[in-house]
């Protein structure tokens, strides 16, 4: 039988909601401060949310994506804690994000976790498969910043990072091997693209 004394487990989506709505800083500082045990990838997901999801940006991609790739190489060299020059830590989020991108993150997120569960967590906790994560979120991330601008060829590699994240902050594999996928064909797909518009500007 379960302890009685055991607190049920707060769903991921309900924590970011509270942090969302409290009087804590909005700032990649303060997501680091209530998530600390999986900061890294909470922050992944936060700054990669702007490119994934179909919402405003103001202007803010290209800075949050140069941020996740230094974020992504702390992971790679198998840092534990989060580094970051001070100006960037204290950057707030701004309205868009807070009124926009992470409500409708949230929503998302709710959505998903009726269907996800725990499934080979013990994978995603060793140090190389989390350096393996390190280096997906540094070529999908450098993926959408490298998409031709105003061509929405950023979602997807911006949404795989998002996937990827959300495996190892809900502990489910297959959300990572899905945020794999949704990479691979993205980079595809700019490929594609720019050998199209190589070839019509050397025709």
């Amino acid at each position: 039988m379960p302890n009685p004394k055991t607190p049920p487990i707060t769903p991921f989506s309900i924590e970011l909601e509270a942090w969302l709505k409290s009087d804590k800083p909005k700032t990649l500082h303060g997501l680091d401060e209530v998530f600390a045990e999986k900061s890294f990838a909470v922050l992944f997901l936060i700054l990669l949310a702007i490119p994934a999801l179909p919402v405003p940006t103001g202007g803010l991609t290209h800075i949050f994506e140069i941020i996740a790739m230094l974020l992504a190489l702390e992971v790679i060299v198998g840092r534990e804690g989060l580094w970051l020059p001070k100006r960037w830590k204290n950057l707030p989020l701004g309205s868009v994000m807070e009124k926009r991108v992470l409500p409708t993150l949230i929503k998302y997120i709710k959505k998903l976790e009726r269907f996800s569960r725990p499934r080979l967590n013990s994978f995603l906790h060793n140090k190389l498969s989390f350096g393996l994560f390190g280096v997906s979120v540094l070529i999908f991330s450098l993926a959408a910043f490298l998409a031709p601008p105003f061509s929405g060829l950023d979602t997807l590699p911006a949404l795989a990072v998002v996937m990827l994240s959300l495996g190892v902050i809900l502990e489910d594999v297959v959300l990572t091997f899905i945020g794999i996928v949704l990479g691979a064909i993205g980079i595809a797909l700019i490929i594609s693209l720019g050998e199209i518009v190589l070839k019509l500007i050397g025709g």
